[in-house]
């Protein structure tokens, strides 16, 4: 084979069936099941004693932070258990003792293992040791680390122009490693520094900031516990954060109440028994949503509108519903917001959101008569073309209620990855930052670039249009990840040097450029050890709190590398000894880092020393109400119209969706016990006379289809489940369902793919 021959390769993997198992949805989450599944899969991977010591660890003051999601801890965590069931899986599969290395490689070209599903590549082990995959092979070899940033320092001195590389981050990384990352990148001459965050909350990001004028949310964990009434807006808490249940079940008892709004009911916000209580094993649980509205996929604004008008309706008669010494003082735009809600009726957009009329009125008199509301959300609410404007119209009610800036009450995003927040705080982003490039050219000595570089679906199109030529990822799986599977691997192909820091295998290793690396990393659980002395990383939460993390076990091999480390190899190979930044030195020397991100990240201070124990809290302007970075020096009000789909007669709407067996692209297993679906994932959830109505009978296989600009995408082999969903309405796994969500369909400012609202067609087969 050579250099130009194309490799035989699937970027969709085994489009076989599993040997199916439906069973009815569980009613509640966690529990004795909870926790017999997570030391099952954990016991599996590590050991007994090795799981239970190291769990023990996990999320504690002088431990290191879940690999999973960004939840935060509890200022006084649990001693026994402060984890969830996926944090549990999200351990063992990091620590597994499993491992694969060269000889894995020789044996298996990545042609045989890209026929695998991304379930089976997962479950071969820790990488241990450089790896590359030369032009015209298909089989990686091993190489030296020196060779592997040689190489790297090469293929870099070859571009045109710095923006011929892409620096892709995951959430994963840590503070540390992301900080010097950024400055790699900088340093280099450009700002290609797209990140996952471009493909989940950055709708959250451009809302808040342009309503509030922080891109974060404004809650601490203890907001929630006494708060009057929790809205969980698109999201599910039982699967993607549980140890969030545990907080709203202290908010419940306290007397608190929560609406769910989302078109699935989830398990989570049905009932809760938590195992850190006796009741969870042997009582009856918490029951969660008090309200559940189960609104049409992608129809939050007409729902919003609906119970703002009402609200306004009882406004008018008591003149104490809203807040208006909040408004008058803190607010902009009230005038208009109101006015708008006048151009609508309340019959067109109660037939929008598919959610009884009694429903909506029983949440509007809570809301009536509460003041201490906090709103949480996720996906549901920002993979959508209007995305940043879900976000808004909900800020509005906020705003209203004078729910904004004050003990129990705020705007709660909660993110994914454990540490994608710190990674745009430390400087992972690809718009220009003024006031930071000023710092950087201060303290560490170079001029960063002053004009806007990549975020993902830049990438996915300057790639595909042959306009990059290396494309680095620091952790994640890009490939599964981004929109438009086929379209996203065939850019990948264009690329002369794809680089890849992991820790596990996954589609992305076997979907590669010419020339491709394996670079492993050491996990979030295992020691960092240098010169014999112990290092530590910092990580940020979904909360804004800045905290240490430590691991306890020993790496996998001596062979693999920090995650700092091989950044700051790569910056020496490429710049040398004349640069201003020490690069060798910070690879050494973690401390120097942090110091550094005191000097240039935004809001740092003295983190060596404030991150010990539960750490510290980044500043907040919404938590001070200070809002003067925004017109008027004021919270913005806004204006947002009505989501529009148009739908063809013979067209559904689908959103993607995660099982209880996986986090973001990362299988653990193929069930998915809340939702009775068992041994398998190429399924699509529909509702029972939406069936009917087509003659479909229950696992009946289908093709999905999507158009969009006149191109036909489809997700081969599906069975269909029935499933309480409102009509019209699809839901199914990702990331076996990306390839239906076209690159160039995105949320409008956020560019955040639409994958909560596809437009698509089944095809039975």
């Amino acid at each position: 084979m050579d250099a130009k021959t194309e490799r035989n390769v699937s970027f969709r993997g085994s489009e076989d069936f599993f040997d199916i198992e439906l069973k009815d949805p569980i009613t509640h989450a966690a529990g004795y099941l909870g926790v017999r599944e997570a030391l099952k899969h954990t016991f599996k991977e590590m050991g007994v004693l090795r799981s239970m010591r190291t769990l023990l660890s996990m999320n504690q003051k002088d431990g290191f932070d879940c690999p999973s999601c960004a939840w935060p801890d509890p200022e006084h965590p649990s001693p026994v258990a402060e984890y969830c069931e996926n944090g549990a899986k999200a351990l063992g599969d990091e620590a597994t003792t499993e491992k694969i290395g060269a000889s894995f490689f020789q044996k298996n070209s990545v042609e045989e293992l890209s026929q695998l599903t991304d379930y089976e590549l997962n479950k071969f082990g820790r990488l241990v040791e450089p790896l590359i995959l030369k032009p015209g092979s298909v089989y990686y070899e091993p190489i030296s680390w020196q060779a592997a940033f040689d190489l790297i320092a090469s293929e870099l001195k070859k571009l045109n122009n710095p923006n011929e590389a892409i620096f892709y981050t995951s959430g994963r990384s840590s503070n540390e490693a992301a900080f010097i990352y950024g400055m790699f990148a900088r340093a280099l001459g450009t700002n290609n520094l797209p990140d996952c965050s471009n493909m989940c909350h950055e709708s959250s990001g451009v809302a808040l900031g342009e309503t509030l004028g922080i891109g974060k949310g404004s809650t601490t964990l203890e907001d929630l516990y006494e708060a009057e009434v929790i809205l969980i807006a698109g999201q599910n808490p039982g699967t993607n954060h549980p140890r969030m249940l545990s907080a709203l079940e202290k908010c419940k008892k306290n007397g608190g109440k929560v609406i769910s709004i989302n078109p699935l009911e989830e398990s989570g916000l049905v009932n809760f028994k938590n195992p850190q209580h006796l009741g969870g094993w042997i009582g009856g649980g918490e029951d969660m949503a008090d309200i559940h509205l189960p609104v049409n996929i992608n129809q939050d604004i007409p729902l919003v509108k609906l119970i703002l008008k009402k609200l306004v309706a009882l406004e008018e008669q008591s003149n104490d519903v809203f807040d208006h010494a909040f408004i008058e003082k803190y607010t902009d735009g009230y005038e208009s917001l109101i006015a708008d809600l006048k151009n609508y009726t309340s019959e067109e957009l109660l037939a929008k959101t598919g959610v009884s009329e009694e429903k909506i009125n029983e949440t509007v008199a809570l809301l009536a008569s509460k003041s201490k509301i906090i709103v949480c959300w996720a996906m549901g609410l920002t993979q959508h073309k209007n995305g940043v404007e879900n976000i808004r119209e909900y800020i509005n009610l906020l705003l209203l209620k004078g729910a904004i800036g004050k003990p129990n009450t705020g705007t709660c995003p909660v993110r994914g990855h454990s540490n994608v927040q710190g990674d745009r705080s430390v400087g992972i982003q690809h718009f220009v930052d003024t006031a930071m490039n000023k710092r950087i050219k201060e303290h560490l000595g170079f001029t960063p670039p002053d004009h806007e570089g990549l975020d993902v679906v830049g990438t996915l199109k300057a790639m595909y249009e042959g306009n990059a030529k290396v494309f680095m990822c620091l952790g994640g799986n890009f490939l599964m990840a981004a929109s438009d599977t086929e379209y996203t691997a065939k850019g990948i192909q264009n690329c002369d040097l794809t680089i890849q820091v992991s820790t596990k295998l996954n589609r992305t290793h076997l979907i590669t450029g010419k020339t491709a690396l394996i670079l492993p990393t050491i996990g979030r659980s295992e020691k960092d050890m240098k010169d014999g002395k112990p290092r530590h990383f910092t990580v940020e939460n979904s909360m804004g709190r800045v905290k240490r993390s430590k691991g306890i076990l020993k790496p996998a091999a001596d062979t693999i590398m920090s995650e700092p480390e091989i950044i700051a190899n790569m910056g020496h190979a490429y710049f040398g000894e004349g640069h201003s930044m020490n690069w060798k030195a910070l690879g050494n020397d973690y401390e120097l880092i942090r110091t550094q991100i005191d000097q240039v990240a935004k809001g740092f201070s003295k983190t060596e020393e404030r991150s010990v124990g539960a750490g510290y809290y980044l500043p907040n302007n919404v938590r001070e109400l200070d809002f003067s970075m925004l017109p008027n020096g004021k919270a913005q009000f806004s204006v947002n119209k009505l989501p529009e789909h148009k739908l063809a007669k013979d067209e559904y709407m689908l959103m993607t969706i995660r099982s209880h067996d996986q986090f973001n692209t990362t299988i653990y297993g193929l069930d998915d016990r809340y939702r009775g679906v068992y041994n398998a994932r190429r399924v699509i959830f529909m509702n029972i006379d939406d069936m009917k109505a087509v003659g479909l009978k229950k696992l009946d296989v289908v093709d999905i289809t999507s158009t969009y600009d006149d191109q036909i995408r489809t997700a081969h082999n599906f069975k269909v489940v029935p499933y309480n969903i409102p009509s019209g309405n699809l839901a199914s796994y990702f990331p076996e369902t990306n390839v239906l969500v076209p690159y160039n369909h995105f949320a409008d400012r956020s560019k955040t793919p639409i994958s909560k609202s596809v437009k698509v067609r089944l095809v039975k087969k």
